[in-house]
């Protein structure tokens, strides 16, 4: 059962001081109302049990100072967050996630997840080891949980991250897409004849494509499914502006049968229609507020709608006109 004191008290241990706003305030009581913990999931290849909602600060680092991000990180793992991603092409972006768990002090208490190959470098077999190298060095940990290649690395890159497994460097190793229709085909392909043990594809309850061949391969395979975007309809909402399924549902309130899974907020419907795909074992979430976190972990509690509900939820957001393209709220705040 999470409640504050239980909260407050682990955040405590990592030398966290959280600044308790009456936003943070009230979120935490709410996640207190729901009760429970967060949802696990077990890696297909190997049954290892991991916490079904992730983080991942994506773009974020340049739309919140560097304080705010590390609150966020600080109510994550706080409330039982494990999977850490980091698996970003801008360095920068990389390195405030590993500089804001090492400062926190809980690198070894996270699942990392990471790329194969540096920053805007072509996927290149040669730059494997050494990047693990960097990696290994920079986050202070004896190896790495998850590495990622992207769905066009060559094979002798992917044959290299293969032997950084058996090197026992890294633990888990995958390809992952942003675009899962334009790279279906790629993707499926690696899936049927390569050993991987994760994918990492773009899903949502207005982007379903995955779930007519992709998620039921990675069932039939048995292999895990980190999930990307689960709030965005157009990928990449960042600094810049976009498009969310926040606002193409607007200041509409829940419909009334989203009690039936226990849905508090728009985050946690859009959260469990994905969550309750049983292909899925992590779906990560980010964001600059602390408070839209401890909503976003409401959204990996308790039950989940069946797949009457699944459809139901899909239907009633497709019937929803898409959101114009707009800029960013002026307090640059996101859900992602």
């Amino acid at each position: 059962m999470i409640n504050r004191r239980e909260f407050l008290g682990t955040a405590a241990g990592t030398g966290a001081t959280l600044a308790l706003s009456p936003q943070l305030l009230r979120a935490l009581e709410a996640l207190e109302r729901q009760g429970g913990k967060l949802i696990q999931r077990a890696i297909p290849s190997s049954g290892e049990m991991l916490p079904a909602l992730g983080l991942s600060f994506s773009n974020h680092p340049g739309c919140a100072d560097h304080a705010a991000l590390t609150e966020v990180l600080k109510t994550f793992a706080g409330n039982g967050g494990r999977v850490y991603d980091v698996m970003h092409v801008n360095p920068a972006s990389e390195q405030f996630h590993i500089t804001a768990a090492n400062e926190l002090g809980i690198q070894n208490k996270l699942f990392w997840s990471t790329r194969g190959t540096p920053g805007n470098a072509a996927p290149e077999a040669g730059l494997v080891k050494p990047h693990i190298d960097s990696l290994l060095t920079r986050m202070k940990v004896p190896k790495i949980d998850l590495v990622m290649l992207p769905v066009a690395a060559d094979p002798a890159t992917l044959a290299a991250l293969k032997e950084e497994k058996k090197a026992g460097r890294v633990r888990y190793i995958g390809v992952q897409t942003i675009s899962a229709s334009l790279q279906a085909a790629q993707l499926e392909a690696i899936m049927r004849n390569e050993p991987i043990d994760f994918i990492g594809v773009d899903y949502d309850v207005s982007n379903r494509g995955v779930e007519k061949t992709i998620l039921p391969l990675a069932q039939e395979r048995k292999i895990g499914v980190m999930v990307f975007f689960p709030f965005n309809n157009a990928r990449g909402l960042s600094c810049t502006g976009g498009t969310s399924l926040f606002s193409r549902v607007g200041t509409r309130p829940l419909p009334e049968w989203a009690a039936e899974f226990d849905a508090k907020s728009w985050s946690q419907f859009f959260t469990k229609y994905v969550l309750s795909h049983p292909a899925v074992t992590v779906v990560r979430t980010g964001t600059t507020k602390a408070a839209h976190m401890v909503d976003n972990i409401g959204g990996g509690i308790g039950p989940l709608p069946n797949e009457a509900t699944r459809m139901r939820m899909a239907e009633f957001i497709d019937a929803l006109l898409p959101a114009p393209l707009r800029p960013p709220p002026h307090d640059a705040t996101f859900h992602q």
